[in-house]
């Protein structure tokens, strides 16, 4: 099968809610994207929203309450939305490295690889009665003999302790007390899967990705789930041989890409859009590709979308960005893209109006 990258990122439009706007909850717009960054809850919105004809203020905090929606330390190891069905997989694959059993690990926490069980279960039962602040969890789990030398580590905020046990499902981020983060137990949701059998855990890792993000090369695989969850070239190699038979090569623009053999059909069909649409900084419709990857984010744009500028689409591609000041939409549209679409630019100024609650005139300036 060969096609265009036009072609190719009207269908993965489709395939991320963008084009037509998706008419799924909350959780079913986070499942299909795999992992949604949680470091700025306004971008977490944004991301959400943006892509569900109809929403409401504050639906993914709700969610995170309702248990609908974990967050936890995934990707690079930032804060990330993900489903309590899925988000096991993921954090199989951030686990696999066991990186709590290197020896700086074992020599700063004084912890050995004999010794994480015991302390995981003591973390489990402080959260077993409600979630607390890192102060509070800190106080419980240091309180016997055994795990007292690591007091200090929680008066330091235990970032990087915190790490580790998300990533072994002991734990997730629970709302916010007082603008203070905290911390729960996974195990009392009733939608939360665990953590998946690593074996199980890595198709279907790659499966979503190429359902979303596809077509996509074994690199953007590695980008992914390597550079991102730390799986490890080896294992995505297995991996991607493991589902050789289940993909179908794609030739776009001379180069080869894969697709899931199920989706070959809806993606031949795709027929090149103009649909435009704005994004906040660090949406996964950049951060899944990559800045790196010029189809989506033209080189003279990587740094202000590296950066976390907020987008401007064209039929998938960054074109420009914005920002609201006041009420003012103020659209900066890159040189070399045509005409900024006056018309479509204030379908979208309104709906995101619409999201931010605020009228909002469009103000365009070209770059």
């Amino acid at each position: 099968m060969s096609i265009t990258w036009a072609g190719a990122l009207s269908w993965r439009l489709q395939q991320q809610l963008l084009d037509p706007v998706g008419g799924g909850s909350v959780a079913e717009v986070v499942r299909r994207l795999g992992a949604v960054p949680a470091k700025e809850e306004r971008l977490a919105e944004l991301t959400v929203r943006l892509r569900r004809a109809r929403s409401r203020p504050h639906e993914v905090a709700r969610a995170l309450v309702d248990g609908r929606l974990v967050k936890v330390y995934a990707f690079r190891g930032g804060t990330h939305y993900l489903t309590p069905e899925d988000g096991g997989a993921y954090l199989a694959l951030r686990a696999a490295g066991r990186q709590w059993e290197r020896k700086s690990w074992q020599e700063y926490y004084r912890l050995g690889p004999k010794d994480w069980p015991g302390f995981r279960a003591a973390v489990r039962e402080a959260l077993a009665d409600g979630p607390l602040t890192v102060a509070e969890l800190g106080s419980a789990v240091t309180r016997g003999s055994a795990y007292r030398h690591l007091r200090p580590v929680f008066d330091e905020g235990a970032v990087t302790l915190s790490k580790a046990l998300t990533w072994q499902g002991d734990m997730g981020f629970g709302p916010p007390r007082d603008g203070r983060a905290t911390f729960q137990g996974l195990e009392a949701n009733p939608r939360w899967a665990g953590v998946w059998d690593l074996a199980a855990a890595g198709p279907h890792a790659v499966r979503a990705y190429l359902h979303a993000y596809g077509p996509a090369t074994p690199e953007h695989v590695h980008y992914w789930l390597g550079d991102g969850l730390s799986a490890g070239r080896r294992r995505i190699d297995g991996w991607l041989a493991d589902l050789r038979e289940h993909l179908e090569p794609v030739e776009v623009a001379g180069g080869t890409a894969y697709v899931l053999a199920e989706d070959a059909d809806s993606l031949r069909a795709a027929q090149p859009t103009d649909a435009v649409r704005l994004l906040p900084g660090h949406d996964p419709w950049v951060m899944g590709a990559g800045t790196k990857d010029a189809h989506v984010v033209p080189p003279a744009l990587r740094p202000a979308v590296t950066r976390g500028a907020d987008v401007v689409l064209r039929g998938g591609v960054v074109c420009g960005t914005w920002s609201v000041v006041r009420g003012e939409l103020r659209v900066a549209w890159a040189a070399g893209h045509g005409s900024p679409p006056s018309t479509a630019l204030d379908e979208e100024a309104a709906r995101l109006g619409e999201v931010l609650g605020r009228s909002l005139e469009p103000v365009v300036t070209t770059a």
